[in-house]
């Protein structure tokens, strides 16, 4: 079914929710479907209006085609340059967005058992929302989670396609027994990984949405992955590697369980998080709920990357452009599988956070 994007605004990070069924199309208001960024009305009109607007040639961003070449020679020489930009263009996972029930019991939780800190939260009482964002650094070098929470909303659809987020703990023993002492739900006790020595347990949030808990050295970014199921991998690989700009740090098959994974990523899986894609043999849709919202990632150049994404046979649902009242530059896209990712200006997000 097609749905229309609904864009909101904030005084921080741009973020996009898509409206889901059974939602009626008119139902621009609908608590579910509002994230951060939704401050005034008349933003959010000029978000729909950015959609309509050209994007900027791709021989401005890529370089001219020589004369005499042929059309499919000066195609193949557009996409080329394309890809060779996105390799060296300057790009970090921000944050991820999602959608919680109660705000306040969330943060208790993720501080007390995960050991996340709060940088930052705020309420937007004239469009009904507020949000909080906590990771394990400054915003400016980690990898953040973003919570909204829509006001009268306690409870969201989660889906069978979100998988769940990976945190890196130092004991994870220690870890699951906090859990089990605020109450929270324990879904795989801690043990070695199948088939392997690493030990790991799964447990769930407040809202239900899953933490695979790994037992590591100390690292950087112990907020380390965000895993979604795809329908076909390897056009997935290929499109985060080309489109993105991502590396295949490595993929497993398990076929005795019937699932191949990749990790893909912007560094090194031991200093930075990375998206985890799992494709479930057999299985080509997934049922994406209305509580997972997206990643955003920084760019230096948000032009240049639609362009790209669009080469690459990405579909932007956000032409790139500033947002009216903070003008942040951005552009949303939706990856094979429908998956919703925001690509934010990386300075703009500096100034944003000062």
């Amino acid at each position: 079914m097609a749905t229309l994007p609904i864009a909101s605004v904030s005084s921080s990070t741009m973020v996009f929710s898509m409206k889901t069924p059974p939602f009626p199309s008119n139902s621009l208001k609908h608590p579910y479907i509002r994230n951060s960024y939704n401050h005034l009305p008349s933003r959010r009109l000029a978000l729909f209006q950015l959609g309509s607007v050209s994007a900027i040639p791709q021989s401005e961003f890529f370089g001219s085609i020589v004369s005499g070449k042929s059309e499919n020679t000066a195609t193949a020489i557009k996409e080329q340059d394309a890809l060779n930009w996105v390799k060296n263009d300057n790009r970090r996972m921000l944050h991820v967005v999602y959608r919680v029930g109660d705000l306040e019991k969330t943060i208790k939780f993720y501080t007390e058992c995960l050991g996340m800190k709060l940088s930052r939260k705020r309420d937007i009482p004239e469009e009904q929302y507020s949000n909080a964002f906590l990771g394990y650094g400054p915003e400016d070098s980690h990898f953040a989670v973003e919570l909204t929470y829509n006001y009268g909303v306690d409870k969201y659809d989660i889906g069978n396609g979100f998988g769940h987020f990976g945190v890196a703990v130092n004991d994870v023993s220690k870890t699951v027994d906090l859990v089990k002492a605020n109450v929270g739900k324990v879904t795989r006790d801690p043990g070695p990984v199948k088939g392997g020595t690493k030990i790991i347990a799964f447990i769930e949030d407040p809202d239900g949405y899953t933490f695979e808990l790994l037992e590591r050295e100390p690292t950087p970014e112990p907020l380390c992955q965000v895993m979604l199921r795809v329908g076909d991998l390897d056009r997935s690989i290929n499109f985060y590697k080309k489109a993105f700009g991502m590396e295949l740090l490595r993929a497993k098959d398990n076929p005795e369980y019937k699932y191949t994974t990749a990790m893909m990523g912007f560094g090194p899986e031991d200093k930075n998080a990375v998206l985890e894609l799992t494709y479930n043999y057999g299985v080509t849709e997934y049922d994406k709920g209305n509580g997972y919202a997206q990643i955003a990632i920084g760019t230096d150049d948000v032009y240049k990357t639609a362009e790209a994404i669009k080469l690459c046979g990405g579909t932007i649902i956000l032409e790139p452009g500033p947002l009216p009242g903070i003008n942040t530059k951005i552009t949303a896209c939706l990856d094979p599988d429908g998956w919703k990712s925001v690509f934010v200006d990386n300075i703009d997000f500096l100034k944003e956070l000062e």
